[in-house]
């Protein structure tokens, strides 16, 4: 656990309302919506250090934009419920109350507000800023870049000026600048099951710190809340309607958290497994215990007291150990090879050239494109034996397909796109392809589509307005399994301007070829699906990079072309994302398995 927070006085408050200070935690992103946060064994967000701020009370003798300034201020301290920025209000404006879980309007920055006095007790504020987006009340943050103007009706009495009229975006929420959000909130995770009740899937969502030692049960109160609008329909929740949190205690590194009788309705196992990869983001907490009603309730594959590291069973990423996990390319014969080390070997000598190929994670089907890609082609993995190759898909005129890509259950994706709409295919293994009938990027073109490990998400490339863009979507899927949707995409990052490829590297990150806005080259950078920074990935010579493909614990692959050859490059080292580029894989087009 940090250590005790620091404290911004009381003079820096008017500052930090205006977006000039603060401490970054939280990190709104300039350009999308927060879907996870931190994978897990990284440095959790939780622990970063929380800067408490300490706001002013209204004096008398300040002047209306004074007070509307002071507000905005106060506004960013969650102590008391918010208590001293309530003493800025007056008349029916004191019924505001933005409770525990407010809807935040995010403002990147508010220019000096400007008053007009309207008569001898009455003025009017006005405050301007460029909206960012907005945190709902579940926690979820939407991008809805906007500049916007916020008034407020003040009137005069005996203590002086106070807001007697608030704006509607302010009246059932908050109006916070980006630097109050980075300081006072935290991106979290909770954790929901895929439909088939196997697989969990993050849940990012922004929550307020109002106290840390509060952390753990705010964070189990918001999982019970179940999932986020964005995510609710695409997972399932085996908490029970109803349930609620009767109290959560911490003795040493032991979390005990005991839960309303409604819980008994439940499956114990799933309902462990949630909270336990809930918990797990906190370092203090080791171990924990499940009650319901204050009985102790133990499940039979952990015993009374859970460790929160069980459950790897239902892993975002899978149970599989990452050293089986093996590397694909194209090797110089055109045959798709197997990664031995930096030696391919040859596991399926194919009829027709292929491209960009994809492997399911039986190793069992490969599936690539033709080089001009019009042309889906699946075939069996023989070990090294010839493999005809049979045609799935072939385009409309003037389309062609993305990258085609498995998920776990064997499943194959492909967009088929032109310059200005796209479809979303996908076939079920022993079945025929299928279009998927709600698209929600119908109108766009796509280069990059994949599916993440859990089934449920879904990372593209989209064009939009000339230019690229990460987009995360969401798979719905109907009551056998089909999926059903792919929709509601939103931009995730603004920091690459333009991008080519990407893949899922595990179910908090994607690796993405792509450049920086003003720089020159393309390179490989891993992309946080919570919006957060980018950062670049290795260092060393890597030519020019035209694929890259992930997984967990393994070494990012990006296949490159230099001086007319094409090669693929890993970094030397998979734990260390700044390590040197090794490229001496002779291939094309690298692949993982699902």
């Amino acid at each position: 656990m940090s250590g005790r927070p620091q404290r911004v006085p009381a003079a820096l408050a008017a500052a930090l309302a205006l977006g000039l200070g603060g401490a970054g935690c939280a990190t709104v992103p300039s350009g999308g919506r927060v879907v996870t946060g931190h994978a897990g064994g990284q440095a959790e967000q939780a622990d970063d250090p929380y800067v408490r701020l300490i706001p002013a009370h209204p004096r008398a003798d300040w002047k209306p934009d004074q007070l509307v300034a002071g507000f905005l201020a106060a506004s960013g301290s969650f102590d008391d419920d918010h208590r001293v920025a309530r003493e800025y209000l007056t008349g029916s404006s004191t019924a505001w109350n933005p409770g525990a879980r407010p809807a935040v309007t995010v403002v990147d920055a508010w220019q000096a507000p400007q008053a007009e006095q309207t008569g001898a007790s009455t003025a009017t504020v006005q405050v301007r800023g460029k909206r960012l987006g907005r945190i709902g009340p579940d926690g979820q943050y939407i991008a809805d870049p906007e500049d916007i103007s916020e008034e407020f009706q003040l009137t005069r009495g005996s203590n002086g000026w106070r807001i007697s009229g608030l704006p509607d975006d302010a009246r059932g929420g908050l109006l916070l600048t980006k630097s109050d959000v980075d300081r006072s909130f935290r991106t979290m995770n909770l954790y929901y099951f895929a439909p088939e009740r196997a697989t969990l899937v993050p849940n990012g969502i922004f929550l307020p710190l109002v106290n840390r030692r509060d952390l753990p049960s705010q964070l189990v109160q918001a999982l019970l809340a179940g999932p986020s609008s964005w995510l609710g329909t695409a997972v399932k929740n085996d908490f029970p309607e109803g349930t609620r949190l009767r109290r959560l205690t911490l003795d040493n590194d032991t979390a005990t958290v005991d839960l309303s009788g409604q819980a008994r309705r439940g499956d114990v196992d799933r309902m462990s497994a949630q909270l336990a990869w809930t918990l797990r983001q906190l370092s203090e907490i080791k171990q924990w215990k499940l009650q319901i009603d204050g009985d102790t309730v133990a499940p039979e594959a952990t015993g009374e007291v859970q460790p929160v590291r069980a459950w790897q069973g239902n892993a975002p990423d899978g149970p599989d150990a990452p050293s089986t996990r093996t590397g694909y390319v194209i090797d110089a014969a055109g045959a798709l090879s197997r990664l031995a080390g930096d030696r391919p070997q040859q596991v399926a000598l194919v009829s027709r050239r292929l491209v960009r190929p994809a492997v399911s994670s039986d190793a069992q089907e490969f599936a690539g494109l033709s080089p001009d890609g019009r042309t889906v082609l699946t075939g069996a993995l023989t070990n090294g034996g010839a493999t005809a190759l049979r045609t799935l898909l072939t385009a409309h005129a003037g389309t062609r397909f993305t990258a085609p890509g498995y998920d776990r259950d064997g499943t194959l994706w492909t967009v088929e796109t032109s310059a200005d709409k796209s479809w979303l295919w996908t076939r079920p293994r022993g079945k025929p392809a299928v279009r998927v009938q709600e698209w929600g990027l119908s109108g766009r073109e796509v280069t990059a589509f994949r599916v993440a490990r859990d089934g449920v998400r879904a990372a593209a490339i989209v064009k939009v307005d000339g230019a690229t863009q990460i987009q995360i979507g969401r798979i719905v899927r109907s009551a056998d399994g089909t999926p059903a949707e792919a929709g509601s995409f939103l931009p995730v990052s603004a920091e690459l301007a333009a991008t080519i490829d990407l893949a899922w590297r595990d179910y908090g990150t994607l690796a993405v070829l792509g450049r920086r806005q003003g720089d020159q080259r393309v390179l490989p950078f891993l992309v946080p699906v919570s919006g957060s920074a980018v950062s670049s990935i290795g260092v060393g010579a890597l030519g020019d990079p035209t694929t890259i493909t992930a997984a967990p614990g393994q070494s990012v692959l990006v296949g490159i072309e230099q001086n007319g050859t094409r090669q693929v490059c890993r970094q030397s080292s998979p734990s260390e994302q700044i390590s040197e580029w090794v490229c001496a894989i002779p291939g094309t087009d690298p692949a993982y398995p699902y």
